[in-house]
């Protein structure tokens, strides 16, 4: 079975045949610009995790704390349904459901997207796991993941005709970085993955190796 990582490298591959150079190096720019600048580096391993009640995609609010008596929780930040790469991601955390289960752990996706264009990526994917809609991206601000796009990367974004502010009902063209944490039932963050480059995901494999551990 191909990994995520093979998923996400066949991708790079496709998207660099089709797009212009000029427009690999943009993007290449921004992540580079978005890793020194320093900012939303994220919660590390050992932080406490912020509590949070959220809406779900079809309105059901959920709450870590609660759902952290039951289990632990694999928590997975991402950009929109809009992003190739969270596809991917979602996709290959939808195939591992199954053993992510059987360790007794509980899968929370969440983006700024509103519940409408949550439930849009829930049924696109057909994702049978908890998607939280994060609208201002209040709790990502919380796990330090938010970061403004830069002028030339809303530009391009645009002429692509992505609108951001439109999936995230809001006039803001923010992001959370994608990140990736394992929280407890102690609420502690046990591993923590966060990336500048939105391109690199962690493998589902891998997190369920450290809740196996718990």
């Amino acid at each position: 079975m191909a990994t995520l990582v093979d998923d996400i490298n066949e991708y790079k591959s496709s998207f660099n045949k089709k797009a212009s150079l000029e427009k690999q190096k943009l993007y290449a720019q921004a992540i580079k610009e978005l890793e020194a600048s320093g900012v939303a580096q994220g919660l590390k391993t050992g932080d406490h995790a912020p509590n949070f009640t959220l809406p779900d995609a079809t309105g059901k609010i959920v709450s870590l704390s609660e759902t952290l008596t039951k289990s632990p929780v694999i928590l997975t930040f991402y950009r929109g349904g809009w992003c190739p790469y969270c596809n991917l991601e979602l996709r290959a955390y939808q195939r591992a459901l199954p053993e992510i289960r059987e360790a007794g752990a509980k899968l929370i996706a969440v983006s700024p997207q509103t519940p409408d264009a949550s439930l849009t990526t829930k049924k696109k994917d057909e994702l049978e796991f908890t998607v939280l809609s994060d609208v201002g991206g209040k709790v990502a601000h919380h796990y330090d993941l938010v970061f403004k796009l830069q002028d030339y990367l809303i530009d391009l974004y645009k002429q692509s005709g992505l609108d951001v502010p439109a999936h995230n009902g809001n006039n803001t063209w923010e992001l959370p970085k994608p990140a990736t944490f394992v929280i407890d039932q102690h609420g502690t963050i046990v591993f923590a993955h966060v990336d500048s480059d939105y391109r690199n995901r962690t493998e589902p494999s891998e997190v369920i190796k450290i809740v196996k551990g718990l």
